[in-house]
């Protein structure tokens, strides 16, 4: 600094040397700063099956049950989480980042809490959990939080002390991410592996819809619930043991008919649609929304997983006459390039109709009659013109569409819309392009409710408010045919 300073490139270099010089002599040096990575331990090889157990969930009871069984029979070591609670979504809050949505709280935290009763009350070591136990989960690119699960789940299982615990992503177009692959792979993602989920996910379909049907109408109260719990036990030791379904569904479809029901009641049918999740659970994630219904007196029409996988062969169906017109082009991830266009299309459409094959031909044996899976060209033809069939968040269009089918042809008297506070796709949906639907079709009751985990009160409230509406409407039209006959 004692010598003359002769410009301001010099006078900008002093004061730089004399800053580099102050920081040192405070300490104050900045640290390199580099990208964050989490390196997401997910090595699952074939020489650790048999020492390793498979958490998983998220689905309906029936449905992870069936799942568990049918993986068992092939050899995997499966154990289901509970129905998230209360308990879980503490443990989500506590341990998870500021900002989520109800989802990403009460299954994570519900992973949490297995753990945490693992290593606190059964005494097991963190190591031994790390190494005896995997967790198996869905993933996906987004749009909504949804794409950054698994890094949640590092996040909380890191801050609850399991820093080393495995969660491996099942992709819906990529797969199970478990290892390098290859023949070291821990679970053989073959046609055996993925029809153990496909049997688990329609009948727990099926067994759901039959509980919704008969349950508002027995006679004798719990005597669905008891018998569903056989009819559960019947084809899960069927699907575990590889014994025939066929039979196990003749055995349940004689026990649901030993169900008495009485019909001759005006209770209103409330469809629910929504976030997948929100939708789908049957505990504290949605307030029990299915058994509150039914005590107050309402039928409810659920949304079944086969018509999410029918969903995403639509997609895909969609999307590949889309890049048909590309030809040699199309080299993106997905692309045609150097592939037959039309004959992937061929394999979607015979999937599509063996799908609706399966769960027919298993409705017929198990006694559910007069059901229909939805027809996605339908529901697409009825959404196109409010929202664009490219948008894929959350259900995309089938909620949009869901809602005008109900409206036109009388499928239900109230449409309930669920979603956790703040999902970007479902209240995008619900609170946005519904609004005009409901302007279009002024009858339709259309209820939008958010969960929080902490709101029962007010989310149950809301619903009685349109429920009161249903309720009148159904009596009417039960009045009405009455009449009529």
């Amino acid at each position: 600094m004692n010598q003359p300073v002769k410009n301001y490139v010099d006078i900008e270099s002093a004061i730089s040397d004399f800053e580099a010089a102050e920081r040192k002599r405070l300490n104050l040096q900045e640290q390199p700063v580099e990208q964050w990575y989490d390196p997401q331990p997910q090595t699952f090889t074939r020489a650790q099956r048999a020492t390793t157990t498979i958490l998983m969930g998220g689905l309906t009871i029936m449905q992870d049950n069936f799942i568990k069984a049918a993986l068992c029979g092939i050899g995997v070591n499966v154990e289901v989480l509970d129905c998230p609670d209360t308990k879980a979504l503490h443990y989500g809050k506590e341990f998870g980042n500021r900002g989520q949505c109800n989802p990403t709280y009460f299954t994570v935290g519900n992973l949490v809490k297995y753990l945490v009763q693992l290593r606190d009350e059964q005494g097991q070591s963190t190591e031994e959990i790390e190494k005896n136990y995997v967790f198996m989960t869905a993933g996906a690119c987004g749009p909504c939080r949804f794409g950054t699960y698994i890094t949640e789940y590092r996040k909380a299982l890191r801050d609850a002390g399991f820093p080393n615990f495995r969660v491996l992503s099942f992709q819906q177009k990529e797969g199970l991410n478990q290892t390098n692959g290859g023949e070291d792979a821990a679970l053989p993602l073959n046609l055996k592996f993925f029809m153990c989920i496909l049997k688990g996910c329609v009948l727990g379909d099926i067994c759901n819809v039959m509980g919704y049907r008969l349950r508002p109408y027995e006679i004798q109260p719990g005597q669905t619930d008891a018998v569903l719990a056989q009819v559960r036990d019947i084809l899960s030791a069927a699907l575990s043991k590889n014994t025939s379904l066929i039979k196990a569904a003749h055995q349940c479809k004689k026990l649901f008919k030993t169900i008495k029901v009485n019909r001759n009641q005006a209770k209103p049918k409330v469809m629910i649609i929504g976030e997948f999740w929100a939708m789908t659970t049957e505990g504290a994630g949605n307030y029990h929304l299915q058994r509150f219904l039914e005590s107050e007196g309402a039928e409810v029409d659920i949304q079944v997983i086969t018509a999410w996988l029918l969903y995403m062969l639509w997609t895909t169906m969609h999307d590949t006459k889309r890049r048909l017109k590309l030809r040699e082009d199309d080299t993106g991830r997905y692309g045609l390039a150097n592939m037959d266009g039309q004959k992937r299309i061929m394999k979607l459409w015979v999937g599509e109709k063996i799908l609706r094959g399966i769960f027919k031909s298993f409705a017929f044996l198990m006694g559910l009659k007069h059901y229909k899976l939805s027809d996605m060209n339908e529901i697409a033809r009825l959404a196109k013109e409010y929202y664009d069939l490219e948008s894929r968040g959350g259900e995309g269009h089938m909620e949009i569409g869901k809602v005008i089918q109900a409206a036109e042809k009388k499928k239900a008297h109230m449409v309930i819309s669920v979603k956790p506070f703040g999902c970007m796709p479902s209240s995008g949906v619900s609170d946005g392009v519904q609004s005009l639907i409901t302007k279009k079709y002024p009858d339709v009751i259309f209820c939008p409710v958010e969960t929080t985990g902490d709101g029962e009160v007010n989310f149950q409230s809301r619903i009685l408010m349109f429920l009161f509406k249903a309720k009148r409407r159904a009596k009417a039209e039960f009045n009405g045919a009455a009449v009529a006959h």
